[in-house]
């Protein structure tokens, strides 16, 4: 199973990049080997924002953590 720890350190090394452009990411739950998070500042409302979940978080999600299964957003 995933600890909290192990996705906000991968999450630590995204979020400055997110930041850059006004936005943020927050780490809302971990659940077996599933993460939930929500999109903030102007990332919440950036018609990029799916490209950036699924093409750049979960990405690192996957390549850092193995047993990392899916990225839910709330």
């Amino acid at each position: 199973m995933l600890s909290r720890e192990r996705v906000e350190s991968v999450l630590d090394r995204i979020r400055p990049l997110m930041q850059a452009d006004g936005g943020d990411i927050e780490l809302i739950e971990v659940h077996g080997n599933s993460a939930r998070v929500r999109l903030t500042g102007m990332c919440s409302g950036c018609p990029s924002a799916h490209m950036t979940l699924y093409m750049g978080v979960e990405m690192a999600l996957r390549e850092e953590i193995k047993e990392f299964e899916e990225l839910q957003v709330v």
